[in-house]
């Protein structure tokens, strides 16, 4: 198990201005990666990026929230919804409610997978990669985690998160086709 403390990871200024991202980890690392995880900073309105050929999972962590603006229509997006899984070749326009989101992102290419809120509750999805990602501080397996943690290569059995605030926290797990 592997653990990525995001505070620690620079952040990346996007090439049109509106914001910054953190790669927090790629599979296979390098530029054919088929999963990447990244911790974004959106700090003004504009379209996404289009990423042809991925399927994006995207939630809001903390802020107001987002509306997005997407094919099938208009998307509200607020800390502690559900994340939203959409075509990445959409790239959605995003509207800021009010001031910047920082937000967490799936991206999958040629790989199925999902991102769904945490819980209390175990978690048993067997069979596939799993991850965690935390946004506040929280106890996973009797560990402290610090805030903003992602937990790669989880181990296979229940899982167990006991959170220590009202920040939201993510279960990742995914899964190569065919």
């Amino acid at each position: 198990m592997q653990r990525i403390e995001a505070d620690r990871i620079p952040a990346t200024p996007w090439r049109n201005g509106g914001g910054r991202t953190r790669e927090l980890f790629t599979w296979p690392a390098g530029a054919d990666w088929r999963l990447r995880i990244s911790l974004a900073d959106i700090e003004q309105d504009g379209p996404f990026s289009a990423f042809p050929g991925v399927q994006r999972h995207f939630a809001v962590l903390q802020g107001a929230g987002v509306r997005l603006q997407l094919p099938e229509g208009e998307r509200l997006l607020r800390a502690g919804d559900a994340p939203l899984a959409f075509d990445g070749a959409a790239a959605p326009g995003c509207r800021l409610l009010d001031g910047a989101t920082r937000d967490l992102n799936l991206m999958l290419q040629g790989v199925d997978g999902a991102m769904r809120l945490a819980d209390d509750e175990p978690w048993s999805d067997e069979g596939c990669w799993r991850a965690l990602f935390v946004a506040g501080a929280a106890y996973f397996q009797g560990q402290l985690l610090a805030p903003r943690t992602l937990l790669v290569d989880l181990p296979a059995g229940p899982l167990r998160l006991t959170r220590r605030d009202a920040a939201p926290a993510f279960w990742i797990a995914a899964q190569t086709r065919g």
